[in-house]
């Protein structure tokens, strides 16, 4: 069996007026990242990961922002098409292990729904998707609520 390992990480400003979408979930609240798409900085960092373990680039090659086809673009579908990439090279989802790093809003109580959908969008189970939440003790860019950023590892696989 061929297993590959992947590591992502994605970084966005945050912006009053933005909707707030991480791992495909709409979070309530006043700020969210800013983008070229919908900024989804958890998908970018899965996607990146993804697609690194496959040695196919990054997610700035296949979607890259100064394309307006991607502007406000759902994340979701950048994922959609990236499982699509690795699987053109016979590999499969073993499983994700992802960190978002944001001081607000929590997101605790919205880790089961972006498990449930991000694992629709990777064709995997729940379980092999793991999301864990933190802040950054009130440091640097995130600390003030400038920023969120994300940061994933995967496992690829053929059969």
């Amino acid at each position: 069996m061929n297993i590959r390992v992947g590591y992502g990480f994605d970084v966005h400003q945050l912006k009053k007026g933005r909707p707030c979408i991480l791992g495909g979930v709409l979070i309530p609240g006043n700020i969210g990242p800013d983008g070229h798409s919908d900024a989804d900085v958890l998908i970018h960092a899965i996607c990146d990961a993804l697609l690194g373990a496959a040695n196919l680039r990054d997610i700035g090659f296949h979607f890259p922002n100064t394309d307006a086809r991607f502007k406000n673009i759902d994340s979701k579908k950048l994922l959609a098409e990236v499982v699509k990439l690795i699987a053109t090279k016979n590999y499969r989802i073993g499983n994700v292990d992802a960190t978002v790093v944001l001081e607000s809003p929590k997101l605790n109580p919205h880790i089961p729904e972006m498990q449930k959908v991000l694992s629709s969008v990777l064709n995997i189970e729940e379980d092999a998707v793991s999301i864990k939440a933190t802040t950054n003790e009130l440091l640097g860019y995130v600390g003030r609520e400038e920023g969120v950023n994300a940061s994933a590892v995967v496992l690829i696989f053929k059969d």
